[in-house]
């Protein structure tokens, strides 16, 4: 099982998120799973994959040429994948993973976070996606998502195929379907 996690590359951080970055990547390590993500060595992203590899899984990055030296290129990861956009980023992600976490991060997370959304409402894959926010960084997204619902801008069954968690085995359970 590979359990793809969208999280932040920003410096600067409070340590909490970094923890639970670190925390979500042991327990994918310690079920058995592995990791695929965006292929940083900093802030969550590089918390994630060290706290995979720490617990025995496999770290799997896909990273634009582009964003080499900007994110800092895992060099410990188990396969670095070098892609020409985010487009393909996004979508060589897609094809590695079994399922997506969501932590606290900024647009570019979101970005990926909506696409993945969107594209199994759409049917384009089945895969389970877990948002994992036990700092409440995303309460206000959640506060504008039931108004938008309750402008009837979201259709009936799109709010239900996303794992709302608060804690790391909660997100992790809904990854595999529990």
């Amino acid at each position: 099982m590979r359990i793809s996690v969208y999280c932040s590359s920003a410096p600067d951080i409070d340590p909490a998120h970094l923890d639970l970055a670190y925390e979500i990547g042991k327990g994918i390590g310690q079920r058995g799973w592995d990791l695929v993500w965006g292929g940083g060595a900093i802030s969550m992203m590089g918390a994630v994959a060290r706290g995979t590899r720490d617990h025995g899984g496999k770290t799997f990055g896909v990273i634009p040429t582009k964003l080499l030296n900007l994110e800092m290129e895992d060099k410990e990861s188990t396969e670095i994948i070098e892609v020409d956009s985010m487009r393909t980023r996004k979508a060589k992600i897609e094809e590695l993973s079994d399922a997506f976490i969501a932590l606290p991060g900024g647009i570019g997370t979101l970005e990926e976070f909506f696409e993945i959304w969107v594209g199994r409402y759409l049917g384009f894959h089945e895969k389970p996606i877990a948002v994992c926010d036990p700092t409440g960084a995303y309460g206000p997204l959640q506060t504008a998502l039931d108004h938008l619902a309750s402008l009837n801008f979201m259709k009936s069954g799109q709010a239900h195929l996303v794992s709302w968690t608060t804690q790391v085995n909660e997100a992790l359970d809904a990854c595999a379907g529990k």
